[in-house]
């Protein structure tokens, strides 16, 4: 498992910066942005060391995931 910001603050690691990862070792959401389901992706992605956002996330009410602004 990738170290996240999270095991980084415990350590006192204020320095720190996730590892480079290839956007197709995790998947976008279409989540609404600020609903409980965005929510709980990035909580998830935190908890397993992933960036926390994904190039093709949904951004904005009237987009899909994947589309570009």
């Amino acid at each position: 498992m990738r170290r996240s910001i999270l095991d980084a603050v415990q350590d006192g690691d204020w320095a720190f910066e996730p590892l480079p990862c290839d956007e197709k070792q995790y998947q976008p959401t279409a989540a609404l942005p600020g609903s409980a389901e965005k929510l709980s992706v990035l909580q998830g992605r935190v908890q397993k060391g992933l960036p926390l956002w994904h190039p093709s996330d949904r951004r904005f009410f009237r987009e899909e995931a994947g589309s570009v602004a």
